[in-house]
Order: structure tokens, then sequence, then C-alpha cells
């Protein structure tokens, strides 16, 4: 299976954007998932006075989680899709949200500019062709102290949990996507999984890029060894 590149993969994103959230919503626990990654961040609520960077923010419900549990919090949301974003930016807000449509890997160059108090990806970093390198631009945007919340699909290793993700997909989400005219998308999707790094792995990446106390915390569910909130510290400068 050849995975889409980056400019095949935006313009799919921006096709599926019009039945995205529709899609997802038929994930059991989707929405409460990402809320508990948010709150493993560990950022006192409403949020007043922190700045938070979600990366990959899609149609917005990566950032609505994080209105949900800092509903005070300053939110910078960037992604790659022009029509993912717009559906997020079209969306009522309490608070506003600045939305910057930007590739992860061009942040800098768009406007967006640390220190961040936070930096929260979900359902990102596997389909990233350099992941390492948006790893070392995270960690130059947060403040020291600052904190990284990585929501993604990181498989175990456990047989098991392979063989449950690919029965989904081939059992419920493809055989819908490919009848909502996003085929190729969601098995990018589904392949980049498969692919990517397992749990273990992504956490030393994170330890490589120059984070500590990482942890990698499992999700409940029929996600439990599937899905993890990688968390993460930018260690303090030293003095």
């Amino acid at each position: 299976m050849t995975l889409l590149s980056d400019e095949d993969l935006s313009a799919a994103f921006d096709h599926a954007a019009r039945t995205y959230d529709a899609l997802v919503a038929a994930n059991p626990g989707y929405h409460a998932h990402l809320r508990r990654s948010v709150r493993r961040l560990g950022l006192p609520a409403p949020g007043k006075g922190l700045r938070i960077l979600d990366l990959g923010c899609g149609t917005g419900a990566s950032t609505a989680a994080i209105r949900s549990v800092l509903p005070a919090a300053d939110i910078t949301a960037a992604d790659a899709s022009a029509g993912m974003l717009a559906k997020a930016a079209g969306k009522r807000w309490a608070h506003p949200v600045r939305f910057v449509h930007a590739p992860v890997e061009h942040l800098t160059e768009t406007g967006i500019h640390g220190p961040f108090d936070a930096v929260f990806a979900a359902y990102l970093f596997r389909n990233l062709t350099a992941p390492d390198a948006v790893l070392g631009t995270v960690r130059s945007l947060l403040r020291p102290g600052g904190r990284l919340a990585v929501h993604e699909y990181s498989l175990s290793g456990r047989r098991t949990d392979r063989a449950v993700w690919t029965l989904v997909c081939r059992g419920i989400v493809q055989p819908v996507a490919t009848l909502l005219g996003d085929g190729p998308l969601y098995r990018h999707l589904w392949h980049s999984v498969v692919h990517f790094d397992t749990a273990d792995r992504f956490a030393a990446r994170i330890r490589r890029a120059g984070f500590d106390q990482v942890r990698a915390l499992p999700l409940p569910g029929w996600q439990t060894g599937i899905t993890h909130t990688f968390v993460a510290t930018r260690p303090a400068d030293p003095r």
C-alpha cells in the first residue's frame, strides 16, 4: 500500500471535510477521549492566561476538546487542509480561536510563534513525512516546562490490537467512506496506523527530540492498545 503524499493527503482531507464530523461521531468515545487527553496535560482550569497550540486541528474536534477543558485559554489552531480548517472556523465558538492555514512543517513561516504553555496534537504525527523535525519545532515553540500531549493511533504491538484495528477499518469505516467518495483517504488512514511507530517506539522518538517526563497512556474502550495519549515536558533551560 502506497500512502498518500503530503499534497494529495491535504486535498483528500479538503474533500472529506463535508462529512468528516459525522463519520468520526460514529466512533464511540471519540470526543470524550480527546477531552481526556487534554486533561492529561495537567494544566489548571479554566486556563486563563495559558497559550495553547492545537496542531492538525482538522474540523475542530480537538479544538473543542481544549475549549471544553480549558475554556479561558488562548487557543491557536493550525491545519494544512484549507477545507478542514474552514469547517472548524465556521463553527460557533464561545471564545475566539485563532485559526491558521499552515502545514505543521512550516509553522514559524506562517506567523505562529511561541512560547506556548502547551501543544496538543491529535491524529497528526502518523501522517507526517518528517515527524522528528516537527517534534523539534514543537519543542522550540514551547516555553521551558511547557507540556506536549499527542493523541494518536499508535498500536501497543500486540497482534490482537492490529487485528481489531483492521477489522474496524475493513468492516465499518472503509465501506462507509467509499460510499461517501472518500475511500482513498480512509485507506491511507488505515495503513498509516499499521505502518506507524508502536507506542513504545513513539515515546522513544519523543524522548530523542529532547523531551522528558514522557509517558504513553492508553485510552479506554475498544481503542485500548490502539490509541494512546503521549504526554511530555520541555525541560527547563539550564541556568
